[in-house]
């Protein structure tokens, strides 16, 4: 099915199961009219940005929960579309309550991604950033996160663009060059240009050896265990652990299959594995 981003769409925005509260995330052009009629608060079509308000979600006469209502209003939201939160207590039962009730006003259900899809759509910023926001949300420790941030915020789009800019610069100049090869005429500096080639070619093996450290960072690095039997490779990996991770014995052979555990040095993480 083709997705329509003219909908108004909801989700769970915070982990599925119990939790003291739970946020209910609409986006689209009409979902300010699709909550209004449920929310006995302010009149949430007459209120500003990136405000906050207190009130009950009514199905019908029914109260349904306690709510406050975040309201941000196009282009100032995360899709650049209009947009609300919900914050309501964490019970599944007023979750999908709550859920049901805006699709029974005209909301539908999101597909996987799409608040970041549309976010990306209407320029909120590029697929590099995009992927970004994903690497954040699964960080595991301080280097995958400050990795994360740093490419959310434009670091390596920031860098491809500003080379792009001087590329298209020295190639409109070359061009003017053809245009009048007759006059004899030079626009482009080829010492500049030599130089900015060879600028390219530092950042993009530079941006080429990121990628490698940011997998890396990302995945963990892995750290192989390798010795003799019986030299005392599942002894270190415990104490590398601080627990009885592998079976410890004078006989040898001993470990028969790979033992693997991850452990976090300094904000990196690392995959230690013992073999047999």
């Amino acid at each position: 099915m083709r997705t329509n981003h003219s909908d108004t769409i909801v989700a769970l925005a915070t982990a599925p199961g119990v939790g003291a509260i739970a946020v209910i995330r609409l986006s689209g052009s009409d979902c300010v009219s699709v909550v209004s009629p449920l929310f006995s608060g302010k009149d949430l079509t007459k209120q500003a940005s990136h405000t906050i308000h207190f009130g009950n979600l009514m199905d019908g006469d029914m109260i349904v929960d306690e709510v406050l209502i975040s309201l941000f209003i196009a282009p100032h939201s995360f899709t650049k579309e209009n947009s609300i939160e919900i914050s309501c207590h964490g019970s599944p039962y007023i979750v999908n309550r709550i859920i049901q009730l805006l699709v029974k006003k005209g909301a539908r259900l999101a597909e996987p991604g799409e608040f970041t899809q549309r976010a990306y759509i209407n320029g909120r910023f590029d697929l590099a950033q995009a992927e970004a926001v994903a690497d954040l949300i699964a960080s595991e420790n301080e280097a995958a996160h400050a990795t994360a941030l740093n490419q959310m915020r434009g670091g390596i789009s920031n860098e491809i663009k500003n080379l792009r800019e001087k590329l298209v610069h020295f190639a409109s100049m070359i061009e003017l060059e053809l245009d009048f090869s007759e006059e004899d005429v030079e626009f482009a500096s080829r010492e500049e240009l030599k130089a900015l080639i060879e600028k390219i070619d530092v950042v993009l093996v530079l941006l080429i050896d990121s990628f490698q450290l940011g997998n890396v960072i990302k995945n963990g690095v892995p750290v192989v265990i390798v010795g003799k039997p019986n030299a005392g490779k599942s002894t270190l990996l415990n104490a590398l652990l601080e627990e009885e991770k592998a079976i410890v014995s004078d006989i040898a052979g001993t470990t028969r299959d790979i033992i693997e555990d991850e452990l976090n040095i300094r904000g990196v993480k690392f995959r230690f594995i013992d073999t047999a």
